[in-house]
């Protein structure tokens, strides 16, 4: 069997309280070598961190969500950078912006996100992306920011534009799809995901929400990437193992400071 990454989850929440034992055990079991657990709060980081230390094939990220945003409010990349010398933590995020449900004003988020970005840069590892409904200054903010000085990255549970897609690979940046694109109402979505090229593409559950179909409307987890990422290479016109393959590649190729098992 091919590993499969799930490349976005947050094996923190209450969701798996009592039980992030066995949900890694069944995202092993279903042949998912790798997750990344994501912050969203600098309160919350330590028990982020806490998961990612416990288990081998678990690593984590540092960032403010947009939706945290006016609580957190960053002046600097200093209390990101402060995080990133632990050898479990990967990935700068998940930031951006969130115009959708605006839990934050967008003045905060905005500033957040180019905090976030320069962490990125200063640290070398990848920035992970949140945009809903922000299209237009999303990209205005990456454009700017990448000619300020060049970083790496991911849109994470894209669904997007074309658009959206275009300027994010035009800008090196990677695309990771989570469940939302096996739903049956996600045409559009699928359309735009198949103009990616399949070195840019990464697989993620953003676990425990969005399940997959055929699991829609339960509390998602790692094991489920494997939908998804079938669903993928139906879409790509590629097998099950070169998808697998694929997307387990871009995933050490971008974030790499993971330790490949094996």
């Amino acid at each position: 069997m091919t590993m499969l990454v799930d490349s976005h989850c947050h094996l923190d929440f209450p969701d798996y309280a009592g039980d992030v034992d066995g949900v890694v055990m069944r995202a092993r079991a279903a042949g998912v070598g790798t997750c990344l657990s994501i912050g969203t709060e600098l309160k919350r980081f330590p028990g982020v961190r806490a998961v990612a230390e416990k288990f081998p094939d678990v690593w984590c990220s540092v960032g403010v969500h947009p939706h945290e945003a006016d609580k957190e409010l960053l002046t600097d990349a200093g209390p990101l950078l402060a995080e990133t010398a632990h050898p479990k933590v990967v990935g700068i995020g998940e930031t951006g912006l969130d115009y959708y449900y605006e839990h934050s004003p967008r003045a905060p988020q905005i500033a957040n996100f180019r905090a976030h970005i320069a962490a990125a840069r200063e640290s070398g590892l990848p920035l992970i992306v949140h945009t809903r409904d922000a299209d237009d200054d999303t990209i205005a903010v990456l454009e700017e920011e990448m000619a300020k000085g060049t970083f790496t990255g991911l849109i994470h549970c894209f669904t997007g534009t074309q658009r959206l897609a275009d300027a994010s690979l035009a800008l090196g940046l990677m695309i990771s799809v989570s469940g939302i694109a096996t739903f049956k109402n996600s045409g559009n979505l699928r359309d735009v995901i198949k103009t990616v090229p399949l070195d840019r593409l990464l697989v993620e559950t953003d676990a425990p929400f969005l399940a997959p179909v055929p699991h829609r409307g339960r509390t998602n987890e790692p094991a489920f990437v494997v939908h998804t990422a079938k669903m993928l290479a139906e879409l790509k016109g590629v097998s099950d193992l070169e998808l697998a393959a694929a997307t387990t590649d871009n995933f050490f190729r971008l974030f790499r400071k993971v330790k490949r098992p094996g």
